[in-house]
Protein backbone atom coordinates (compact mmCIF):
# COMPACT_ATOMS: atom_id res chain seq x y z
CA UNK A 1 0.00 0.00 0.00
CA UNK A 2 1.54 3.23 -0.67
CA UNK A 3 1.71 5.67 2.38
CA UNK A 4 3.45 8.49 0.06
CA UNK A 5 0.88 9.14 -2.42
CA UNK A 6 2.68 12.27 -4.93
CA UNK A 7 -0.69 14.45 -3.83
CA UNK A 8 0.74 14.51 -0.18
CA UNK A 9 -1.33 17.35 0.43
CA UNK A 10 -0.73 20.18 3.12
CA UNK A 11 1.79 19.12 5.24
CA UNK A 12 3.14 22.46 3.49
CA UNK A 13 0.23 24.54 2.90
CA UNK A 14 -0.23 28.44 2.72
CA UNK A 15 -3.80 28.83 3.70
CA UNK A 16 -5.07 26.62 6.28
CA UNK A 17 -4.58 26.61 9.81
CA UNK A 18 -0.78 25.09 9.00
CA UNK A 19 2.30 25.34 6.97
CA UNK A 20 4.70 22.83 7.26
CA UNK A 21 5.99 22.98 10.99
CA UNK A 22 3.88 26.43 11.33
CA UNK A 23 0.97 24.44 12.88
CA UNK A 24 -2.32 24.92 14.84
CA UNK A 25 -0.66 24.04 18.27
CA UNK A 26 2.33 26.57 17.78
CA UNK A 27 0.09 29.36 17.55
CA UNK A 28 -2.36 28.40 20.11
CA UNK A 29 -1.19 27.40 22.96
CA UNK A 30 -4.38 26.46 24.36
CA UNK A 31 -3.84 23.19 22.59
CA UNK A 32 -1.08 22.42 24.98
CA UNK A 33 -2.45 23.55 27.81
CA UNK A 34 -5.10 21.06 28.51
CA UNK A 35 -2.87 18.51 27.93
CA UNK A 36 -0.52 20.40 30.68
CA UNK A 37 -3.56 20.28 32.87
CA UNK A 38 -4.02 16.34 32.25
CA UNK A 39 -0.58 15.67 32.87
CA UNK A 40 0.42 17.88 36.06
CA UNK A 41 -2.93 17.42 37.93
CA UNK A 42 -4.19 14.26 36.90
CA UNK A 43 -7.86 13.30 36.67
CA UNK A 44 -8.11 9.92 34.92
CA UNK A 45 -11.73 9.42 35.77
CA UNK A 46 -12.49 12.63 33.51
CA UNK A 47 -10.99 10.94 30.76
CA UNK A 48 -10.75 7.52 28.87
CA UNK A 49 -13.17 4.38 29.05
CA UNK A 50 -16.92 4.59 30.41
CA UNK A 51 -16.94 8.58 29.57
CA UNK A 52 -18.79 9.46 26.43
CA UNK A 53 -17.36 10.98 23.18
CA UNK A 54 -14.94 13.72 21.80
CA UNK A 55 -15.77 16.14 19.04
CA UNK A 56 -12.91 17.84 17.58
CA UNK A 57 -13.97 20.86 15.13
CA UNK A 58 -12.38 23.38 12.69
CA UNK A 59 -15.15 24.95 10.83
CA UNK A 60 -14.98 28.18 8.68
CA UNK A 61 -17.91 30.39 7.66
CA UNK A 62 -16.30 31.49 4.48
CA UNK A 63 -15.88 29.78 1.08
CA UNK A 64 -12.87 28.75 -1.01
CA UNK A 65 -13.00 32.96 -2.09
CA UNK A 66 -11.60 32.43 -5.66
CA UNK A 67 -9.16 29.78 -4.41
CA UNK A 68 -10.89 26.81 -5.66
CA UNK A 69 -8.03 26.00 -7.72
CA UNK A 70 -5.42 25.30 -5.25
CA UNK A 71 -8.28 23.84 -3.01
CA UNK A 72 -9.85 21.17 -4.97
CA UNK A 73 -6.75 19.68 -5.27
CA UNK A 74 -6.68 18.22 -2.29
CA UNK A 75 -9.78 19.08 -0.31
CA UNK A 76 -10.74 19.21 3.01
CA UNK A 77 -9.46 16.16 4.85
CA UNK A 78 -5.82 16.75 3.45
CA UNK A 79 -6.19 20.09 4.53
CA UNK A 80 -7.12 19.94 7.33
CA UNK A 81 -8.71 17.05 8.91
CA UNK A 82 -5.11 14.54 8.39
CA UNK A 83 -2.82 17.65 9.93
CA UNK A 84 -4.24 19.91 11.68
CA UNK A 85 -7.05 17.96 13.84
CA UNK A 86 -5.13 14.73 13.89
CA UNK A 87 -2.00 17.04 15.69
CA UNK A 88 -4.78 18.04 18.36
CA UNK A 89 -6.59 14.38 18.93
CA UNK A 90 -2.98 12.88 19.47
CA UNK A 91 -2.26 15.67 22.05
CA UNK A 92 -5.53 15.39 23.77
CA UNK A 93 -5.47 11.30 23.69
CA UNK A 94 -1.85 11.15 24.37
CA UNK A 95 -0.12 9.13 27.85
CA UNK A 96 1.97 11.04 30.10
CA UNK A 97 5.32 12.02 28.28
CA UNK A 98 8.76 11.11 30.32
CA UNK A 99 9.31 14.89 30.16
CA UNK A 100 8.34 17.94 28.27
CA UNK A 101 10.91 17.47 25.76
CA UNK A 102 10.01 17.39 22.42
CA UNK A 103 11.06 13.91 21.53
CA UNK A 104 8.97 12.48 24.52
CA UNK A 105 6.06 14.23 23.49
CA UNK A 106 6.11 13.45 20.15
CA UNK A 107 7.31 9.21 21.44
CA UNK A 108 3.85 9.54 22.93
CA UNK A 109 1.80 10.98 20.18
CA UNK A 110 2.94 8.01 17.80
CA UNK A 111 2.20 5.85 20.87
CA UNK A 112 -1.51 6.70 20.24
CA UNK A 113 -1.28 7.15 16.70
CA UNK A 114 0.04 3.80 16.20
CA UNK A 115 -3.46 2.30 17.94
CA UNK A 116 -6.07 3.62 15.87
CA UNK A 117 -7.32 1.53 13.15
CA UNK A 118 -7.62 2.98 9.24
CA UNK A 119 -10.72 5.04 8.33
CA UNK A 120 -13.19 3.61 6.45
CA UNK A 121 -15.71 5.28 4.01
CA UNK A 122 -18.31 4.34 6.53
CA UNK A 123 -17.28 6.27 8.89
CA UNK A 124 -17.25 9.21 7.46
CA UNK A 125 -19.72 11.95 6.10
CA UNK A 126 -18.92 14.55 3.05
CA UNK A 127 -20.43 17.53 1.87
CA UNK A 128 -20.23 20.25 -0.55
CA UNK A 129 -21.50 23.61 -0.06
CA UNK A 130 -24.26 25.27 -2.30
CA UNK A 131 -25.46 28.51 -2.28
CA UNK A 132 -27.85 30.08 -0.36
CA UNK A 133 -30.58 31.50 -2.61
CA UNK A 134 -31.87 33.35 0.66
CA UNK A 135 -28.12 34.63 1.62
CA UNK A 136 -25.88 38.38 0.59
CA UNK A 137 -23.03 38.51 -1.00
CA UNK A 138 -20.47 35.42 -1.67
CA UNK A 139 -23.09 33.30 0.38
CA UNK A 140 -25.55 32.92 -2.77
CA UNK A 141 -22.91 31.17 -4.53
CA UNK A 142 -21.68 27.40 -4.23
CA UNK A 143 -18.28 25.86 -4.42
CA UNK A 144 -19.11 25.01 -7.81
CA UNK A 145 -19.59 28.66 -8.58
CA UNK A 146 -16.10 29.34 -8.11
CA UNK A 147 -14.58 29.90 -11.63
CA UNK A 148 -11.27 28.36 -10.40
CA UNK A 149 -13.12 25.03 -9.80
CA UNK A 150 -12.77 22.55 -12.25
CA UNK A 151 -17.11 22.27 -13.40
CA UNK A 152 -18.34 19.00 -12.01
CA UNK A 153 -16.09 18.95 -9.41
CA UNK A 154 -16.80 16.26 -6.16
CA UNK A 155 -13.85 17.26 -4.05
CA UNK A 156 -15.50 17.58 -0.88
CA UNK A 157 -15.66 20.92 1.31
CA UNK A 158 -17.07 19.11 4.61
CA UNK A 159 -15.78 15.56 6.14
CA UNK A 160 -16.42 14.51 9.47
CA UNK A 161 -15.26 11.30 10.85
CA UNK A 162 -15.32 8.74 13.83
CA UNK A 163 -12.09 7.26 15.30
CA UNK A 164 -11.67 5.10 17.73
CA UNK A 165 -8.33 4.26 19.56
CA UNK A 166 -7.92 0.70 20.71
CA UNK A 167 -5.69 1.10 23.89
CA UNK A 168 -6.39 0.52 27.46
CA UNK A 169 -7.71 4.43 28.22
CA UNK A 170 -9.76 5.13 25.06
CA UNK A 171 -11.12 2.16 24.25
CA UNK A 172 -15.16 2.43 23.12
CA UNK A 173 -14.73 6.12 22.86
CA UNK A 174 -15.33 7.44 19.97
CA UNK A 175 -13.71 10.35 18.43
CA UNK A 176 -15.23 12.61 15.94
CA UNK A 177 -13.52 15.12 14.06
CA UNK A 178 -15.71 17.72 11.88
CA UNK A 179 -14.15 20.13 8.99
CA UNK A 180 -15.69 22.44 6.95
CA UNK A 181 -16.17 25.84 5.00
CA UNK A 182 -18.74 27.66 4.53
CA UNK A 183 -20.19 26.61 7.82
CA UNK A 184 -22.69 28.90 10.46
CA UNK A 185 -19.43 30.00 12.49
CA UNK A 186 -15.51 30.02 12.48
CA UNK A 187 -14.91 28.48 15.29
CA UNK A 188 -12.36 25.75 16.23
CA UNK A 189 -12.74 22.84 19.35
CA UNK A 190 -12.14 20.01 21.42
CA UNK A 191 -15.61 19.30 23.02
CA UNK A 192 -15.25 16.15 26.21
CA UNK A 193 -18.71 14.81 26.49
CA UNK A 194 -19.40 12.66 29.61
CA UNK A 195 -21.34 10.02 29.72
CA UNK A 196 -25.06 10.26 31.08
CA UNK A 197 -25.54 10.04 35.18
CA UNK A 198 -27.46 6.61 35.63
CA UNK A 199 -30.32 7.27 37.69
CA UNK A 200 -31.68 10.18 35.98
CA UNK A 201 -33.94 11.70 38.73
CA UNK A 202 -34.59 14.75 36.70
CA UNK A 203 -37.11 13.35 34.23
CA UNK A 204 -34.81 14.15 31.39
CA UNK A 205 -34.55 17.77 32.28
CA UNK A 206 -30.81 17.41 32.23
CA UNK A 207 -28.36 17.52 29.74
CA UNK A 208 -24.54 16.03 29.56
CA UNK A 209 -21.69 17.86 30.92
CA UNK A 210 -19.17 18.85 28.68
CA UNK A 211 -15.71 19.95 28.41
CA UNK A 212 -14.98 22.09 26.13
CA UNK A 213 -11.61 23.53 25.05
CA UNK A 214 -12.11 26.88 22.54
CA UNK A 215 -9.03 27.50 20.49
CA UNK A 216 -10.58 30.54 18.28
CA UNK A 217 -11.38 32.47 18.13
CA UNK A 218 -11.89 33.69 21.88
CA UNK A 219 -9.96 31.39 23.54
CA UNK A 220 -11.13 29.36 26.84
CA UNK A 221 -11.63 26.61 28.41
CA UNK A 222 -14.97 25.73 30.03
CA UNK A 223 -16.70 23.25 31.84
CA UNK A 224 -20.50 23.30 30.91
CA UNK A 225 -22.34 21.65 33.19
CA UNK A 226 -25.93 21.52 35.02
CA UNK A 227 -27.24 23.66 38.04
CA UNK A 228 -30.49 24.13 40.06
CA UNK A 229 -31.87 27.39 39.15
CA UNK A 230 -32.22 29.35 42.31
CA UNK A 231 -35.27 29.23 44.42
CA UNK A 232 -37.66 26.65 45.35
CA UNK A 233 -38.05 24.39 42.59
CA UNK A 234 -36.09 21.84 41.38
CA UNK A 235 -35.28 22.65 37.30
CA UNK A 236 -31.99 22.69 36.31
CA UNK A 237 -30.49 24.51 33.68
CA UNK A 238 -27.13 24.84 32.06
CA UNK A 239 -24.51 27.22 33.21
CA UNK A 240 -20.31 27.14 33.04
CA UNK A 241 -17.00 27.14 34.56
CA UNK A 242 -14.50 28.97 32.60
CA UNK A 243 -11.29 29.77 31.88
CA UNK A 244 -10.91 32.77 29.28
CA UNK A 245 -7.41 32.69 28.30
CA UNK A 246 -7.71 36.44 27.24
CA UNK A 247 -8.89 37.68 30.44
CA UNK A 248 -6.50 35.85 32.90
CA UNK A 249 -4.01 36.11 31.40
CA UNK A 250 -4.45 39.96 29.84
CA UNK A 251 -2.86 39.02 26.22
CA UNK A 252 -3.93 38.89 23.16
CA UNK A 253 -3.66 35.67 20.85
CA UNK A 254 -3.86 36.45 17.05
CA UNK A 255 -5.52 34.06 14.98
CA UNK A 256 -3.68 31.25 13.06
CA UNK A 257 -3.11 32.78 9.95
CA UNK A 258 -2.10 36.10 11.33
CA UNK A 259 1.03 35.16 13.73
CA UNK A 260 4.30 35.75 12.04
CA UNK A 261 6.34 37.05 14.78
CA UNK A 262 8.12 34.62 17.21
CA UNK A 263 8.05 35.00 21.25
CA UNK A 264 8.61 32.95 24.36
CA UNK A 265 5.64 31.05 24.54
CA UNK A 266 5.58 29.60 20.52
CA UNK A 267 9.13 28.58 21.49
CA UNK A 268 7.87 26.67 24.95
CA UNK A 269 5.23 25.44 23.31
CA UNK A 270 6.75 24.22 20.15
CA UNK A 271 7.93 20.89 22.32
CA UNK A 272 4.19 20.17 21.56
CA UNK A 273 4.21 20.76 18.17
CA UNK A 274 6.59 19.76 16.49
CA UNK A 275 5.77 16.93 14.15
CA UNK A 276 8.11 13.67 13.08
CA UNK A 277 8.54 11.76 10.20
CA UNK A 278 6.94 8.64 12.24
CA UNK A 279 4.10 10.72 13.01
CA UNK A 280 3.44 11.69 9.14
CA UNK A 281 3.99 7.70 8.73
CA UNK A 282 0.73 6.58 10.99
CA UNK A 283 -1.02 9.78 10.04
CA UNK A 284 -1.08 8.65 6.25
CA UNK A 285 -1.12 4.56 7.28
CA UNK A 286 -4.91 5.89 8.66
CA UNK A 287 -6.09 8.10 5.98
CA UNK A 288 -4.38 6.51 2.41
CA UNK A 289 -7.13 4.39 2.22
CA UNK A 290 -9.93 6.38 2.42
CA UNK A 291 -8.57 9.19 0.61
CA UNK A 292 -7.39 6.53 -2.46
CA UNK A 293 -11.11 5.03 -2.44
CA UNK A 294 -12.64 8.71 -2.89
CA UNK A 295 -10.11 9.08 -5.63
CA UNK A 296 -11.25 6.03 -7.07
CA UNK A 297 -14.87 5.57 -6.58
CA UNK A 298 -15.67 9.58 -6.62
CA UNK A 299 -18.52 9.87 -4.26
CA UNK A 300 -20.78 12.44 -4.52
CA UNK A 301 -21.03 14.95 -1.72
CA UNK A 302 -23.93 15.59 0.01
CA UNK A 303 -24.81 19.17 -0.65
CA UNK A 304 -25.30 21.92 2.14
CA UNK A 305 -26.15 25.04 2.26
CA UNK A 306 -23.78 28.00 2.95
CA UNK A 307 -23.96 29.28 6.04
CA UNK A 308 -25.62 25.97 7.76
CA UNK A 309 -24.42 23.24 10.05
CA UNK A 310 -23.05 21.02 7.45
CA UNK A 311 -24.59 17.69 6.20
CA UNK A 312 -27.64 16.50 8.70
CA UNK A 313 -25.91 13.35 8.19
CA UNK A 314 -23.31 14.57 10.36
CA UNK A 315 -25.66 14.73 13.26
CA UNK A 316 -26.50 10.96 12.35
CA UNK A 317 -23.07 10.09 12.69
CA UNK A 318 -22.84 11.56 16.05
CA UNK A 319 -26.16 10.21 17.52
CA UNK A 320 -24.76 6.85 15.91
CA UNK A 321 -21.66 7.10 18.24
CA UNK A 322 -23.56 8.00 21.22
CA UNK A 323 -22.23 12.25 20.68
CA UNK A 324 -25.54 14.18 21.66
CA UNK A 325 -26.07 17.98 20.06
CA UNK A 326 -28.80 20.17 21.55
CA UNK A 327 -27.70 23.45 20.61
CA UNK A 328 -29.74 24.85 23.83
CA UNK A 329 -26.39 26.08 25.03
CA UNK A 330 -24.01 28.73 23.43
CA UNK A 331 -21.35 30.17 25.73
CA UNK A 332 -20.55 33.43 25.85
CA UNK A 333 -17.25 35.26 26.53
CA UNK A 334 -16.91 37.37 28.90
CA UNK A 335 -14.67 39.83 27.55
CA UNK A 336 -17.61 41.07 25.07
Amino acid sequence: MELWPKRVGPVSSSRNPSVGTYSLQQNCPLISRPCSARIVVPHRPLSGQGNGPESHDCQEPFGTQGRGGYFDDFGIIRDVMQNHLFQILSLVAMEKPASTSAEDIRNEKVKVLKCIEPLKLEDTVLGQYVGDPDGEGDAREGYLDDPTVPRGSVTPTFAAAVFRIKNERWDGVPFLLRCGKALNERKAEVRIQFADVPGDIFKGGCKRNELVIRVQPNEAVYCKFMTKQPGMSFSPEETELDLTYGSRYKLYLSDLHGQSVPNLEKIVVSNFSQISRDELYEAWRIFTPVLHKIEKDKPKPIPYKYGGRGPKEYDELAEKNNFTFTGTYKWKNPNL
